[in-house]
């Protein structure tokens, strides 16, 4: 499975951005019924935080961090999953990734993606 990320940049604090991820190289086997994607993101100095994810039948589940600013539209046609961010705040900075798995795994850090991008920088000035 490859992951190509796009649409990061730098904003102003309540600025909105949206990134993109195109996915290819499923093995549409009974397991990618199961699978999810999810986006993460890794400020300097922090831990990587997951920040939304959704599964292949469209559930989806948001950190705190970004309930009520993030969501993750898909276009299951064009294999590619976007994360919409909306009131952006400086805390918000960081390298956003995605990540897929033939399993949904928690968002929480430590639970072992298999699949991730190369990732995209995200700046939020004050």
């Amino acid at each position: 499975v490859q992951l190509v990320e796009s649409g990061g940049g730098s904003v102003q604090a309540g600025g909105s951005l949206r990134l993109s991820c195109v996915a290819s190289g499923f093995i549409y086997s009974r397991d990618y019924r199961q699978s999810c994607m999810a986006w993460f993101r890794h400020a300097p100095g922090k831990e990587r935080e997951g920040v939304a994810r959704i599964s292949r039948f469209g559930l989806t589940t948001y950190a705190d961090s970004g309930k009520g600013r993030f969501t993750i539209p898909g276009d299951n046609a064009k294999n590619t999953l976007y994360l919409q961010m909306n009131s952006l705040k400086p805390e918000d900075t960081a390298m956003y990734y995605c990540a897929f798995d033939y399993y949904c795994w928690p968002l929480e850090s430590g639970n072992p993606w298999n699949y991730w991008g190369q990732g995209t920088q995200v700046t939020v000035s004050s």
